[in-house]
């Protein structure tokens, strides 16, 4: 039996080690949807594709033959190349410190409000 965990989200996580990191995900979105209008509806399916199965862990951002970017439920989700756009952009102004699966959270929430 596991025991009751104390870990809490925080909105406010990545203040000191990426500072920008809600500014730099917004503009590479608002960006994108100068390309695709129905961009952000995309993002926010990834984000649920990938927190329905194993939980909101990035693995349907995974490439391969059998992950589960290759799943038939998976197979009509897009959005890839932005969530690699945001990447980038942080991995430039951050590098090492947010995690893809934070970053497909992130993108979806900023999808939301945007």
């Amino acid at each position: 039996m596991l025991g009751a965990s104390n870990a809490q989200l925080s909105a406010t996580f990545y203040a000191k080690t990426c500072p920008n990191v809600s500014n730099i995900v917004s503009n590479v979105l608002q960006q994108a949807r100068g390309n695709d209008i129905w961009i952000f509806p995309k993002i926010v399916r990834l984000h649920f594709h990938d927190c329905f199965v194993h939980g909101c862990d990035a693995s349907l951002l995974l490439n391969g033959t059998d992950g589960e970017k290759t799943a038939t439920p998976n197979l009509s989700t897009e959005g890839y190349e932005v969530i690699d756009d945001i990447k980038t952009a942080l991995e430039k102004a951050c590098p090492r410190v947010v995690s893809c699966a934070d970053v497909l959270a992130l993108a979806a929430q900023i999808s939301v409000s945007l």
